[in-house]
């Protein structure tokens, strides 16, 4: 039975955290809706109504721009071990880039991962967890390393490049102002 949470409570915070994959889902007003997996140590809990992600580079930037133009953004986490949970917080997201203000405070809570591209903050504003006992269990043997790998390679420039050729727009033509 799904179960509703005006905030994010110390159980699941300690849920949170202790996930090695969580999915990010948004939508622009009109178009595709995106949904991507994250991993890598790339999520936060700041505060019982906030959450921040580090987002790294890829293929496309779709979260940003549907941000950009409405905010809407849920995180969904699940257990692929021990008790099954499925866990999500749905909220205003918003894109924290180099530029910005804030950018220092929220990168210091992450590891330095090559091809950092943005963070992305979400105030929560309702929490839901369900039962998950269709979901199937997984062992985590280690994150990828072939997108650090990638970036470390292209260096800072080259990554630079990337974005400018395929990071400036969503895939239905929204801009991401990414740069």
């Amino acid at each position: 039975m799904a179960k509703f949470y005006d905030r994010i409570t110390t159980e699941l915070q300690t849920f949170i955290e202790a996930q090695h994959i969580f999915f990010v889902a948004s939508a622009p007003n009109e178009g595709r809706i995106n949904l991507s997996p994250k991993g890598m140590d790339a999520l936060r809990v700041i505060s019982e109504s906030e959450i921040a992600y580090l987002d790294l580079t890829g293929s496309g930037n779709e979260t940003a721009a549907h941000l950009l133009e409405n905010s809407r953004i849920t995180v969904m986490l699940c257990s692929f071990t021990e008790k099954p949970l499925i866990l999500r917080l749905y909220g205003q997201g918003e894109p924290i880039r180099p530029r910005d203000a804030a950018w220092q405070e929220y990168l210091s809570l992450f590891p330095a991962i090559a091809g950092t591209r943005q963070i992305v903050r979400v105030k929560v504003e309702s929490v839901q967890t369900s039962c998950g006992f269709a979901v199937p269990f997984y062992e985590f043997s280690g994150d990828r390393t072939v997108l650090k790998e990638w970036a470390e390679k292209k260096g800072e420039e080259g990554v630079y490049a990337y974005w400018q050729e395929k990071n400036q727009h969503s895939i239905d033509g929204l801009p991401t102002k990414l740069l």
